[in-house]
């Protein structure tokens, strides 16, 4: 069992930046794939950027590109998404996952954490 706790959420203006810490309680974290999804009310959780087990590949959503970045710490066992020049269509609750495969989809994934709210204003 993985458990998964995010942070870094928060309000902020349109044009500013967060980091989002996703802390991973396992001791084979670099055997995991991690992704960082995002879903609105109504709609579908959708992959934003994932990252192999040990950071040699990464993805993110041509949405995001330039805008994110994802990052990982396999000594901390901690997974980051840099976002910068956020807008207001970036709100939404952020969740990370931990899966085997690098791939991109949600059922792709195992483990997940609660979310992290990140509201962005106009």
């Amino acid at each position: 069992q993985v458990q998964l706790v995010e942070s870094g959420g928060g309000l902020v203006q349109a044009g500013g930046s967060l980091r989002l810490s996703c802390a991973a309680s396992t001791r084979y974290f670099n055997t995991y794939t991690m992704g960082w999804f995002r879903q609105t009310p109504g709609k579908e959780r959708e992959i934003v950027a994932s990252i192999s087990g040990r950071g040699g590949n990464t993805f993110h959503a041509d949405s995001v590109k330039g805008q994110f970045s994802v990052s990982r710490d396999n000594a901390k066992n901690i997974l980051y998404l840099q976002m910068n020049n956020l807008k207001p269509e970036d709100t939404a609750v952020y969740y990370c996952a931990a899966g085997g495969i690098f791939r991109q989809t949600a059922d792709s994934y195992d483990y997940w954490g609660r979310g992290t709210q990140v509201t962005v204003s106009s």
